[in-house]
């Protein structure tokens, strides 16, 4: 067979031409080119998950100096908290100490009767009651009002009564009777 490329019709020299280029192109498109795209289109989407997994783990670690500040305040005030509700083994001095501001206060104590503790539902604390009478004057049980209420721990006055009378020197004094209750934090 005796082929002479010059007997050959144009359109099918353009053909014989361009044949191998274009089945290289159809063959690198389907076997390189496709597979290589659908790659980049998955790395793509693992780069922007990660992209977002670092600015979320960023805004994490602005926050955890702002946690740790937070934190610190906290503690601060749990032990400011504390300071104000003493264990039991601490509510024993409080409440000497209540009676001994009474008596700086000019009162005369007549009555120091604990009642019974009295838990809290939740747990956390018991209060302490304490019933009371006193008589003095009114200027003195306002300075022992003023001493309680300026006490570290939490006492709080309640059921107060008054009563006023005059005393044989014919000055007037008052018999007050209340409830002063302290409260311990429950030691677990």
């Amino acid at each position: 067979m005796n082929l002479n490329i010059k007997n050959i019709p144009p359109y099918l020299k353009t053909i014989i031409y361009i044949a191998p280029s274009l089945i290289l192109v159809i063959l690198f498109i389907i076997l390189i080119y496709i597979p290589k795209n659908d790659e980049i289109k998955k790395l793509t989407a693992i780069i922007v998950k990660l992209d977002n997994e670092i600015a979320s783990s960023e805004v994490k670690v602005r926050k955890l100096d702002e946690l740790k500040v937070e934190n610190i305040r906290l503690k601060a005030r749990l032990a400011e908290l504390q300071e104000q509700l003493p264990e039991e083994k601490e509510v024993s001095p409080l409440l000497r100490q209540i009676s001994d501001l009474g008596l700086k206060s000019g009162l005369e104590i007549l009555l120091w009767r604990p009642e019974t503790r009295k838990p809290d539902p939740a747990g956390l604390y018991v209060e302490i009651p304490v019933q009371v009478d006193v008589t003095g004057g009114y200027h003195d049980l306002g300075i022992f009002f003023s001493h309680i209420s300026q006490i570290k721990r939490i006492v709080n006055l309640s059921n107060i009564k008054l009563e006023s009378y005059t005393a044989r020197s014919g000055a007037k004094i008052i018999k007050a009777n209340f409830t002063a209750s302290t409260f311990s934090a429950v030691t677990k």
